[in-house]
């Protein structure tokens, strides 16, 4: 039999040990994230390598043999140790501070609530996050991570895709009693807007209803009226107060939405083309506490799936 390599043979150790503790093919394959076949077959690679028989195969369980019991007490210590030391290393390499500078409105709406979870996952981690407006320019103060909205162009770093940004008008139900039907984009005439001002950073304080009201085919609204504010909390809080119609962002709506505080007259929403991005340095991510939270952000805002990559 030809010698294992050093590395098939640390796979297919592991895939015993996975196997010795289950004593089944299949809870090995689900804690390893592979098939029941696979670990089958890394078992009879490893059998037929040492010349014994690890497992007794039988009609609805397996056991080990003498030679499997003998292979798992000479084993599993020293795998044990080697695992032991390696959580020691990456615990220590995840202590310290990581600096995150965000939106005020995602940092308090988005954020903030799922931060328990970063902590209790990595409490070696010391968070200091940051609000910060759009406005402040990110070559302007120290971070390791940044939280932006932009449309994904930042020169001199990288960033990943978070989250694109839709847009949709909202108002407190209390607004629509005895007003005339608020149905369609066309409609918004009879009602006062209310805008934030710093939606769009170097633009008119009306560009983001300009912009929806274009692309639903409402252009003709006239949109220079009604009451503006400077952040995106406080122009949200006046429409639950009942004072007018808000441009709302879907990541940053959910909770308004579901208790009824506000809600959305008709179901039309934009896109931007603005998107929300994790913005940082190159090399960053080579510091294992910046990785950890990159890609735990990430993960909260797309799931398991990957990252897109920015413009960098």
């Amino acid at each position: 039999m030809t010698p294992a390599a050093p590395a098939q043979l640390h796979t297919r150790l592991r895939v015993f040990l996975a196997t010795a503790r289950h004593l089944s093919f299949t809870r090995a394959g689900e804690e390893l994230h592979i098939t029941t076949g696979a670990v089958s077959q890394q078992i009879k690679l490893l059998e037929d390598w040492l010349g014994q028989r690890l497992f007794r195969r039988l009609p609805r369980r397996i056991e080990l043999t003498d030679a499997g019991n003998r292979l798992l007490a000479a084993v599993a210590p020293a795998y044990s140790a080697v695992d032991l030391a390696i959580g020691r290393l990456r615990s220590g390499a995840l202590s310290g501070v990581v600096r995150l500078r965000a939106l005020p409105s995602f940092l308090t709406t988005w954020l903030v609530p799922r931060l328990p979870g970063l902590l209790q996952r990595f409490p070696q981690i010391e968070l200091q996050a940051e609000a910060e407006d759009s406005t402040h320019s990110l070559r302007d103060g120290d971070f390791d991570l940044a939280i932006d909205l932009n449309d994904g162009t930042y020169p001199g770093f990288q960033s990943t895709v978070l989250l694109e940004e839709e847009i949709f008008p909202v108002c407190s139900p209390l607004l629509l009693q005895g007003r005339p039907p608020l149905a369609s984009p066309e409609d918004l005439r009879h009602y006062p807007l209310l805008h934030d001002m710093t939606a769009w950073r170097g633009s008119s304080p009306y560009a983001e209803w300009e912009h929806y009201l274009k692309a639903t085919g409402a252009p003709q609204v006239e949109v220079r009226r009604g009451y503006m504010f400077n952040r995106n909390h406080i122009t949200l809080q006046c429409a639950i107060a009942g004072m007018g119609v808000a441009i709302a962002r879907r990541t940053l709506i959910t909770d308004e939405l579901d208790s009824g505080r506000l809600v959305a007259p008709f179901h039309q929403s934009v896109p931007t083309g603005k998107r929300y991005c994790l913005v940082y340095s190159s090399g960053a991510l080579a510091d294992p506490r910046i990785a950890t939270v990159h890609n735990w952000v990430v993960h909260e805002a797309r799931g398991s799936a990957d990252p897109l990559p920015c413009s960098t």
